[in-house]
């Protein structure tokens, strides 16, 4: 699990692996990813948009920009959280991602809440 924490924002990744959805003989191997957005602050926050970094085991890096996270542009209160699931596919058994999450305050202002690299990875993959 990665968790980084940005101006009371703690952004939590747990990754698995789908064994199920996967075909490793076509270099398809898909992993699933848990984030849990939370905030720990006193100001409200507002995830406005994200920014992905998706690198394979062959460097090969993908870059993924779009409007909120899964249909969603959660408002945190101090105390909420938010958590959603989604996936990425690879090429190889092994791979990371890392990223930020663009937050809006209530005042105007904005920051970019760190997502901190996680690893997608095989179980018992040969490196």
């Amino acid at each position: 699990m990665s968790t980084a924490v940005t101006q009371g924002i703690r952004v939590s990744v747990q990754s698995q692996y789908r064994e199920d959805q996967s075909t490793p003989l076509a270099q398809r191997y898909v992993f699933t990813y848990t984030v849990r957005i939370a905030n720990e602050g006193e100001a409200v926050a507002q995830l406005r948009s994200r920014h992905w970094l998706i690198t394979d085991g062959n460097g090969a890096t993908q870059e993924v920009r779009g409007e909120g996270v899964v249909g969603n542009q959660p408002n945190l209160s101090p105390g909420e959280a938010f958590e959603y699931t989604s996936y990425c596919v690879l090429k190889t058994p092994h791979g990371t991602m890392r990223g930020t999450y663009n937050m809006a305050r209530e005042d105007g202002s904005s920051f970019l809440a760190t997502i901190a690299p996680f690893s997608l990875t095989v179980p018992n993959a040969l490196n």
